[in-house]
């Protein structure tokens, strides 16, 4: 299929397949124990990953202050994580898909312990920075891994369900962090230190509940026709070819996650910076909006990724997407706790379309690479994203100043910042959206037909992004 006939396809490959509506809990009595356990166990490393993640957003102004920073010096810690991601999606995936899925999970729940400790136990600001850095590569080696552990082996049927159970799993570690932080951050002589030391005590449980589990059965049925001798060769001659088969859709899964993690890391990192600051909202009333805005979020997810069942993953992510832009106002201009109603559904739409993404990429994706490129995708657009809360805050600090506070605290107006930012972030996903690739109920199982179409070399240039 050439450029032209491709970019003609994408309005009519809008149209829904109207798949009748299942009752999402028969679709989830469609798995079997040992899938449960599955993705158990990555949804659980998942929603600690995001504990983990936000425990910098949440503490940003005590930890400014004890190092005696600005706040958009303290988001360099958010800004590194993001940027070397990257780099531990690369490592872990590749050692996920030779090795299996097992022991790269654990070791890196393993460096998640350490290196929250070892934050926990920071003196100076550049060794922050230097935790938080290492922290970034081990937090980019989960995802793929996650997600291949959590969908891969699941029928067709209840992907759209399971994706959004899976992605509300970043919302409820954000919900998590949020109580937690509430209870041990400055309850005690050490101010935020105890967030990060709690952060280390779950991966030990996780770490148990992985190793009692084996390994995937669609890894295990896809490495069962190799010979130990072989099966390195034959991995690295099915990655070089899924890579020259697939090279145009692996670029649009970056470009699509860089647009989704500007949009998600826009609307969260930040934000509750910005409440704090200009709207000079309390600790009380801030845990009060985080909780409202996540349980959106986890709602949102579970429920819009099911719907993608029906209408189709692009054009849901479209109509969420839009739905979250309209109420970009009332999220950031609202000055008082009436906010919280914007702030549900806000990320009631925008972790909606990101609950879609996880059955999206795995669909997109083949299979000799699909906890690389799934993972690796979406790091390499959290690497793009990487700067959104540096920006956020620098240019509200030099262009947007505002009143000082009665103590002498400088305030800036944030919420303009935050707001054409949401803007252009969801007018990205949308466009993106459109001109991208379904592969709705693609069969996942490795089998003779699913390894020819990934090493065939049939069809055009976009002959692998054309919609089934």
């Amino acid at each position: 299929m050439g450029i032209g006939s491709y970019l003609a396809s994408r309005v009519t490959s809008l149209k829904p397949p109207m798949t009748p509506v299942s009752n999402p809990l028969k679709l989830m009595r469609l798995l079997n124990r040992e899938q449960w356990l599955f993705f158990a166990v990555a949804w659980c490393a998942w929603v600690w990953d995001a504990f983990d993640f936000f425990t910098v957003s949440l503490t940003l102004t005590q930890i400014a202050k004890e190092f005696k920073k600005t706040n958009s010096d303290i988001t360099w810690g958010i800004t590194l994580v993001l940027m070397l991601r990257s780099v531990g999606s690369f490592v872990f995936g590749l050692w996920s898909d030779r090795a299996g899925r097992k022991w790269p999970f654990i070791f890196n729940n393993v460096l998640f312990i350490v290196l929250e400790l070892a934050a926990g136990f920071c003196q100076t600001y550049e060794q922050f920075l230097a935790c938080r850095a290492l922290f970034g590569i081990a937090m980019g080696g989960l995802y793929g891994n996650a997600v291949a552990t959590a969908l891969e082996d699941v029928v067709p049927e209840a992907r759209g369900i399971l994706s959004g159970l899976f992605q509300a799993g970043y919302p409820a570690g954000y919900l998590l962090a949020t109580a937690f932080s509430r209870a041990l951050v400055d309850t005690t002589p050490h101010g935020w230190r105890p967030l990060f030391w709690f952060g280390a005590v779950p991966p030990v449980l996780i770490i148990v509940f992985r190793m009692m589990l084996p390994e995937n059965r669609s890894w295990r049925e896809r490495e069962r026709p190799y010979s130990e001798v072989s099966k390195t060769s034959t991995f690295l001659h099915d990655a070089k070819v899924a890579v020259q088969r697939h090279w145009l859709t692996i670029i649009y899964m970056v470009i699509l996650m860089a647009g989704f993690n500007f949009m998600a890391h826009g609307s969260q990192d930040f934000y509750p910076t910005m409440l704090v600051n200009q709207y000079q909202f309390n600790v009380n009333n801030l845990t009060i909006v985080q909780v409202v805005a996540n349980l959106g979020a986890i709602s949102g997810a579970i429920i819009v990724g099911h719907l993608s069942e029906v209408f189709g993953r692009r054009l849901t992510i479209m109509v969420s997407c839009t739905l979250g832009g309209l109420l970009l106002y009332p999220y950031t201009f609202v000055s008082t706790n009436a906010v919280m109603a914007s702030a549900f559904f806000l990320q009631f739409f925008m972790q909606g379309a990101f609950g879609v993404v996880p059955t999206y990429l795995i669909e997109l994706s083949p299979n000799a690479l699909r906890a690389f490129i799934v993972g690796t995708a979406y790091q390499l657009g959290n690497l793009a994203s990487s700067p959104a809360a540096t920006i956020q805050a620098t240019i509200g600090e030099k262009y947007y100043p505002l009143s000082p506070t009665a103590t002498g605290v400088s305030r800036y107006n944030y919420a303009i910042v935050i707001c054409a930012f949401l803007g252009a972030c969801f007018a990205l996903v949308i466009i993106l959206a459109f001109l991208g690739p379904e592969k709705k109920g693609r069969e996942l199982q490795e089998n003779d037909a699913a390894r020819d179409e990934e090493t065939g070399e049939k069809g055009g240039q976009f002959a692998h992004m054309e919609s089934v």
